[in-house]
């Protein structure tokens, strides 16, 4: 069966947004990976996965686990500017990588590169999202990834704002929270 948990997706980067499908602290700690169909599922969500996958391949939440572990990883070190082990991430990313094809288009007279899905397995439905990484490693400011404020928060972030002062995963979910608190905290005081 499904998870039923609704994924946020405020990181603006699909590698962070994955990141975030575990998220809260302590006893609300939240998983939406439970299981294939959640993966499933949290890639259809994402946009990345149009075509219906049912049954979902056997293990791809497992995978997905693993995978968004290695992502974390990956980013903190980079982050630190230290090694990390990248075995996951690699794994997908060789065994996922779509295929590319040259074909005639008669339509419009030209020839044009068409890019399709390996296979429904695991490692292709994920390398999205690996591909994100990688993007995300080589080419963007970490600086400009943060992790939301809040005290209570986990949520990743590519703050793309242009002062790049962005504090808040969101500011419907934590920011106006944070800032109603630090008002009440104002007037007790004042």
């Amino acid at each position: 069966m499904s998870s039923k948990i609704i994924a946020p997706f405020i990181a603006s980067n699909l590698a962070l947004d994955f990141i975030n499908t575990q998220f809260g602290v302590s006893e609300a700690r939240q998983e939406c990976l439970h299981d294939d169909s959640g993966v499933v599922a949290w890639l259809q969500q994402a946009g990345v996965l149009k075509e219906a996958c049912e049954p979902p391949p056997a293990g791809i939440a497992q995978l997905a686990r693993k995978l968004r572990d290695n992502m974390r990883d990956l980013l903190v070190s980079a982050q630190l500017e230290q090694a990390a082990d990248s075995a996951v991430v690699n794994h997908v990313l060789e065994w996922g990588y779509p295929i590319e094809k040259i074909e005639w288009q008669p339509s419009e007279a030209v020839f044009q590169k068409k890019t399709y899905k390996r296979n429904m397995d695991s490692e292709s439905l994920l390398h999205p999202v690996a591909a994100s990484l990688v993007q995300l490693l080589t080419e963007e400011n970490l600086q400009l990834v943060k992790q939301c404020e809040a005290s209570d928060c986990v949520l990743l972030f590519h703050d793309q704002t242009k002062s790049h002062r962005r504090r808040w995963c969101s500011m419907a979910a934590c920011g106006n929270r944070m800032k109603a608190a630090a008002h009440r905290a104002r007037k007790k005081t004042g």
